[in-house]
């Protein structure tokens, strides 16, 4: 490779940095911490963050577009490169920060994988469970599960109706939830 192949983008980048940013945007609504009752903490917004990405992650997967499989994984890179950088912003030393964002990258696949299950199968039930696990260390709020998991539904029935080529160009919005 030559010394410009160490300034060249990867396929897909700008756009991946641009979807996670709206998964990121649409995770910090306050009605999360204020209504639903997400801690507000390191892990109950990483929580939500990977509730969001996940969804668009399986979103883009699913598309039958031969491009999908590489703008997924741009998405899954803006994500770990960004907790790499606020760990290092959080004073996580160098030698700790690669096993921690391997910990994370095992939660967020753990959790992507059993929300897209349950949303496949219809199963929003086996949703605001997993989602009880995860979110809220399995004591939520009355009601809080269960509605984190119909708007879980709603902003992935959303994704789906998002044309591939909006995302390929890193556009995507997240269906506001409703206070």
């Amino acid at each position: 490779m030559g010394l410009l192949g160490l300034f060249t983008r990867k396929p897909h980048e700008r756009a991946g940095f641009a979807l996670y940013g709206a998964a990121v945007g649409a995770a910090r609504q306050p009605v999360f911490f204020a209504e639903l009752g997400v801690p507000d903490t390191l892990d109950g917004r990483f929580d939500l963050v990977a509730l969001h990405t996940g969804l668009l992650v399986c979103r883009i997967a699913r598309d039958p577009d031969p491009r999908a499989k590489d703008l997924a994984q741009a998405v899954f890179d803006a994500m770990f490169a960004d907790m790499d950088v606020n760990l290092r912003e959080m004073g996580v030393g160098d030698l700790a920060v690669g096993k921690r964002v391997k910990r994370m990258w095992e939660a967020f696949h753990g959790r992507a994988q059993a929300y897209e299950a349950a949303l496949r199968t219809g199963d929003e039930a086996g949703l605001a469970g997993a989602l009880a696990r995860n979110v809220w260390r399995g004591e939520p709020p009355e009601g809080s599960a269960p509605r984190l998991a119909a708007i879980a539904v709603a902003a992935d029935a959303a994704l789906d109706r998002v044309p591939f080529a909006e995302l390929v160009a890193g556009r995507v919005d997240f269906p506001p939830v409703p206070a």
